[in-house]
């Protein structure tokens, strides 16, 4: 698959004395669709350094996993947030969200292509360092990274922040390279105990490095500030899980990057 890359802005942030964060919006494609992922790094950090990819949730690439790549820049890392629908698809309505989240639900070799084309991106980008690796995702682009690491990617670890965890093919499981951390919301109707389970016996079978933290008290989108603190509507924020969350996937990366 060739990847095709274009520079489109250039942005670059004084945010204190020691530190500089430069981002770009990087115009690539998956086969003949035009993406528009976001690139975004400390320069002030000094040669090559492990690589994150970051995955949106449901309504596409915006300010909020651009706002999780600028911090994840903030702990040293070259950061890639991918572009999976493709460049200026960003549904605004759950409806409409719903619907184009479910193409890639339902077309995994689809979603894979489209993810691994971002992965192309960062890993050829001249500040990652191939080796040190990794991918996260939220809600839908938790979905997608473990479906990244299914496929056999070449990555350290993938993080899934609230993300479904469903499976069309369990058997895939024994292609992961990866090692997988899995940040659940313990009280999540939109990932029922089923497929927790189910998810929990893939790994098993196999064969994976995995963990999965439920967080009590915890629904869908418990790291999204936005999302409002009403557990009855089935999404919310909830700023102890969002923390520990954060707190664990650092401890996982000092792991994997040690």
């Amino acid at each position: 698959m060739r990847i095709h890359i274009f520079v489109l802005t250039i942005l670059t942030v004084a945010l204190n004395a020691n530190a500089e964060l430069v981002s770009k919006l990087v115009e690539y494609k998956q086969g003949d669709t035009v993406l528009e992922g976001y690139s975004i790094y400390d320069d002030t950090v000094q040669g090559r350094r492990p690589g994150v990819l970051v995955v949106h949730r449901w309504k596409g690439l915006g300010n909020y996993e651009k706002k999780r790549a600028e911090m994840l820049a903030r702990l040293g890392y070259n950061v890639f947030a991918a572009d999976i629908y493709g460049k200026g698809i960003r549904p605004n309505n759950p409806k409409d969200a719903g619907a184009e989240a479910g193409k890639y639900k339902n077309d995994r070799a689809l979603l894979r292509a489209r993810v691994r084309a971002g992965l192309d991106v960062l890993a050829k980008h001249e500040l990652t360092d191939p080796k040190r690796v990794a991918a996260i995702g939220y809600c839908f682009g938790g979905t997608t990274v473990l479906e990244l690491a299914r496929s056999g990617a070449d990555l350290a670890g993938v993080v899934s922040f609230h993300g479904g965890l469903s499976s069309l093919t369990p058997g895939d499981a024994k292609q992961i390279k990866a090692k997988v951390l899995v940040l659940h919301g313990a009280d999540d109707r939109a990932v029922p105990a089923s497929e927790v389970a189910a998810f929990e016996d893939e790994m098993r079978q196999g064969g994976v490095d995995w963990q999965l933290v439920a967080y009590g008290g915890a629904v869908h989108s418990f790291t999204d500030w936005n999302a409002g603190n009403d557990n009855a509507k089935g999404a919310a924020y909830n700023e102890r899980a969002d923390r520990r969350s954060w707190e664990a996937m650092k401890q996982f990366f000092a792991e994997l990057f040690k």
